[in-house]
C-alpha cells in the first residue's frame, strides 16, 4: 500500500502534518509514503528545517522539476497509490485546481488523478474566511487573514468529484483507515 503525499509552498501546519504522517506510517508500518515536494514546497522544507526530517521518516522524497517530473501523474493513474494527499496546501495550489490548471507537478498530478478515479485529498491552509496565526521556523507567531475568495476556492475545490477537502492535519489517520476499511485502493 502506498500513499502519494504532496507538499506545496505553505509552513502552515507543516510541523503538525509532519507528525501526523509519522503517526500514520508508525501505526501502518507496512504502508509506504512517497512525498513529493513542489519546487515552492522544497524552499518551504529547508526554511522549516525538516528537509532532513522528511527524507529519513518517508519512503521517498522528490522534488518537482517540471508538471510531469518526476512522472507522478501516471503512477497515479495506474494505480499505484490508494490516493493523492496534498497537506498542507497553499492559496495558489487551491485556486489552480479549482479552476482546472495544472502546471505544476503536483496541480497536474492531482487533476490527473482524478482522472483515473483515484482520490485526492488536500488540506488547503486557507480553509474558513477570517483570521488565522501561523507559527513562523523561529516560532514567532504571525496572524494572517483568510480572504474570502480563498474560502471560496476551497468550497468550490470540494464541491468537485473526486477531490477532499479537510482542515485538520489529525484527520489524516482516519482517511487512511476509512480507505484501509473498504479496501479502496488502486482501480
Amino acid at each position: 500500500m502506498k500513499i502519494a503525499w504532496g507538499i506545496t509552498g505553505s509552513g502552515d501546519k507543516i510541523n503538525e502534518t509532519i507528525e501526523a504522517m509519522k503517526a500514520l506510517k508508525h501505526a501502518h508500518p507496512e504502508l509506504i509514503i512517497e512525498v513529493f515536494l513542489s519546487k515552492a514546497g522544497a524552499t518551504v522544507a529547508k526554511y522549516y528545517r525538516v528537509e532532513k526530517e522528511l527524507r529519513a521518516s518517508f519512503d521517498n522524497v522528490w522534488n518537482e522539476v517540471d508538471a510531469n517530473t518526476p512522472f507522478l501523474a501516471a503512477r497515479l493513474q495506474v494505480g499505484e497509490f490508494m490516493f493523492m494527499l496534498i497537506a498542507p496546501a497553499t492559496s495558489n495550489t487551491v485556486a489552480k485546481l479549482a479552476v482546472g490548471v495544472a502546471d505544476t507537478l503536483l496541480t497536474n498530478a492531482a487533476l490527473q488523478a482524478v482522472k483515473g478515479y483515484v482520490p485526492v485529498y488536500i488540506m488547503p491552509v486557507d480553509f474558513r474566511e477570517g483570521e488565522t496565526t501561523t507559527t513562523l521556523p523561529s516560532g514567532k507567531k504571525l496572524r494572517l487573514r483568510v480572504r474570502r475568495e480563498d474560502a471560496e476556492n476551497v468550497a468550490r475545490l470540494g464541491s468537485m468529484e473526486g477531490i477532499h477537502a479537510f482542515e485538520f492535519p489529525d484527520m489524516i489517520l482516519a482517511i487512511f483507515e476509512e480507505h484501509l476499511k473498504k479496501g479502496k485502493w488502486g482501480k
